[in-house]
């Protein structure tokens, strides 16, 4: 089977020999999206998982799709009519339901638009659109567009795992600033994507 990513990859290997000795250390990029699921379910997830370890995200999700056995993921209609106590036994903190039911209220509006509609719409639009909701901020809509509408050139510069990566894959001594993060990143347009997938995976030296 053919390597989607190899062109991504053998791009960002020729920038310098730092990424090049980590993409061969690394091997093929393993970018694995969640392709089609919908802006709604997307934002829900990533809510849930928001500032906890993925263990604990995941026991969340679990305990949310155990209230609805009957669908594959709530429906906003479900979300808005369930109790507090009820989301809050799922693990969910009091501004994680807020922003939630913010976003299911946002979905039944049109303003959360279906995946038919996010996927024609520009990256910087979806995100302007999204960060309005409560508690959802750019990173969140960013890892929308990596992992459900399989966007090939996001770079998400807040991030904790980004930064750190490229202040280890270059030896710095602090991190680059969101700014610095997203000028060093115009250099490895168009596959941010992949590029971050790599500084993810930088091992501590």
């Amino acid at each position: 089977m053919p390597d989607p990513y190899q062109p991504a990859t053998r791009f960002l290997a020729s920038i310098d020999d730092d990424w090049a000795r980590h993409i061969a250390t690394i091997g093929p990029c393993l970018h694995q999206p969640h392709a089609a699921r919908d802006p709604y379910e997307s934002l829900v997830r990533a809510i849930a998982y928001q500032q906890l370890h993925a263990r604990a995200g995941d026991a969340i999700v679990g305990r949310l799709l155990a209230l609805f056995p009957s669908a594959s993921f709530p429906r906003p209609e479900q979300i808005l009519a369930s109790g507090f106590d009820q989301l809050r036994s799922c693990g969910f903190s009091a501004g994680k339901i807020a922003t939630i039911q913010g976003i299911a209220q946002a979905a039944l509006d049109g303003v959360v638009p279906d995946y038919a509609t996010a996927l024609v719409m520009d990256d910087e639009a979806l995100i302007e659109q999204l960060i309005t909701l409560r508690g959802v901020g750019r990173w969140t809509v960013e890892m929308l567009l990596i992992y459900s509408l399989e966007r090939p050139d996001i770079l998400p510069a807040d991030d904790f795992g980004v930064r750190e990566g490229y202040r280890r894959l270059k030896g710095l001594e602090v991190q680059p600033t969101r700014k610095q993060m997203v000028e060093i990143g115009l250099g490895w347009s168009p596959h941010r994507t992949v590029a971050s997938w790599y500084l993810w995976r930088v091992p501590a030296k």
